[in-house]
């Protein structure tokens, strides 16, 4: 029965809702699994045995009288610890809210729940959701599930981390400046970025208002599709989510692809690659080719003042929601995070209004340049691939701040347009941790991301790849 560990979410679901294996013992298998290599990787904060098990039982009493069951029933799931639960705590990743408990629970995670997902536990998490790595000093650093001395990316660190172990088959993530995307590619595992507005934020603690956004890590991008149709749409309670209707992400995973036309950008997402990394796209092209998809070479918008008003205005926003803890508890928050927030109380109201009036300038640049001949863009996830820890802590040397901004280089613009995104594995450098792409679409353009997502996976094997530990 270990073998239902490497299944995907599609996989073991079937199983399920057919009877051949309970969701009972599935779930047993992923606690059994969380608790040994909980010592190791770490990925959980808090791991609920018995409400996982006993939600596990009602699947199978509710599949044995013959009642219809939804999309994900049986299948253990685990999320990032900033998603409230009315009456449970909810950390995110702080000492400030070791204690914390919520009168409401978030929409996303009500949603999993009615598709009959399992909540298995909170994850790791850099604290707050802020910063690339996945260390915090609060709960212990989460580890790579493919090199333990190696960080596993955040500020999702736990869902990476425990997809690519195949503790459990998907998880919850929230992206501001890459935080999705940075742990999938460093992980080795599929994560999606939604159009900001595309999934309610309801009972997500916030980072910062304008950009934060929350979507799936999963073993495949077919799985991602389907946690995505579930926790999608417009949510009365998030009165900022899109009214747009939603598409079928899972069903555009079956759909052709020849004839679709994919830009490579001239400038900044390929400069100052890892060799290895530089390799693995140029077969990624490759093989889309072979697919019957044109590339094409695109320009695309000068990424540097992007890169620079971003950074302002998260960090203002951030500042904004943590003032007044700063105040009460400022030797309560970690070091580096304290100092990234306090950086927000220092910029100018006119540095912040730039950031905000720009964005539909930039944005509508965007899609006028770089998706004129395209339908989509194709990207390295990371200029590089997973650093050691101790290159990434405060005795790295003087370059450490400079590999810890390079680690969200690619990551960081997409966040301020708040377009989609999909990052996908795609191989192993020299010495075997993961490589993943980025594919970055039009607003609302997911459907067409999972296709192309799905299609390379379909044609690949990279993503079945599974970590020795």
């Amino acid at each position: 029965m270990e073998e239902l560990s490497k299944l995907d979410i599609c996989a073991v679901s079937n199983l399920i809702s057919t009877r051949e294996v309970s969701a009972v013992e599935v779930t047993q298998i992923a606690v059994k699994r969380a608790q040994e290599l909980q010592p190791s990787i770490n990925a959980f904060i808090q791991l609920e045995v018995e409400e996982a098990l006993e939600a596990a039982e009602v699947i199978d009493n509710t599949i044995k009288n013959g009642d219809r069951v939804g999309p994900l029933a049986g299948v253990p799931l685990a999320h990032k610890d900033m998603f409230y639960r009315e009456g449970k705590v909810t950390t995110c990743g702080s000492k400030i809210r070791s204690k914390f408990k919520s009168n409401h629970t978030s929409t996303a995670l009500d949603r999993l729940s009615r598709a009959g997902a399992i909540y298995l536990g909170g994850l790791n998490m850099s604290e707050f959701a802020v910063g690339p790595i996945g260390n915090n000093v609060h709960y212990g650093d989460c580890h790579n599930p493919w090199n333990l001395a190696h960080a596993p990316g955040g500020s999702s660190s736990g869902s990476g981390a425990g997809v690519a172990a195949r503790i459990f088959y998907g998880a919850l993530g929230s992206d501001t400046g890459g935080s999705i995307r940075i742990p999938s590619a460093m992980s080795g595992v599929v994560g999606l970025k939604p159009t900001q507005t595309r999934v309610s934020r309801y009972g997500l603690m916030p980072l910062s208002f304008s950009f934060d956004c929350s979507g799936p890590l999963t073993r495949s991008v077919r799985d991602a599709a389907r946690i995505l149709d579930v926790i999608a749409g417009y949510d009365k309670k998030d009165p900022t989510s899109s009214q747009r209707a939603t598409d079928n992400y899972e069903e555009a995973c079956g759909q052709p692809v020849a004839g679709l036309r994919v830009g490579v950008p001239k400038t900044y997402f390929y400069d100052d690659l890892d060799p290895d990394i530089e390799v693995a796209m140029e077969a990624v092209k490759k093989q889309y080719a072979e697919l019957g998809l044109t590339l094409i070479p695109v320009d695309v918008p000068d990424h540097d003042h992007i890169n620079l008003i971003w950074a302002a205005a998260l960090a203002s926003e951030a500042s904004t929601i943590h003032r007044k803890w700063l105040r009460q508890y400022p030797d309560d928050y970690g070091p580096m995070v304290k100092r990234r927030i306090e950086f927000g109380l220092y910029q100018p109201a006119t540095r912040y209004l730039e950031a905000m009036t720009l964005r539909e300038k930039y944005l509508r640049e965007y899609c006028g340049k770089a998706f004129k001949d395209c339908d989509v863009l194709l990207t390295p996830t990371m200029p590089i691939a997973a650093p050691k820890y101790k290159e990434l802590d405060v005795g790295g040397g003087e370059d450490m701040p400079k590999l810890v901004l390079k680690l969200s280089r690619n990551t960081r613009p997409i966040s301020y347009l708040g377009l989609p995104a999909l990052s996908v594995p795609c191989g192993f450098n020299k010495v075997g941790l993961p490589i993943a792409f980025q594919l970055i679409g039009r607003p609302f353009s997911e459907a067409k991301l999972c296709n192309l997502g799905a299609a390379y996976q379909n044609s690949t094997d990279w993503h079945t790849q599974i970590p020795n530990i």
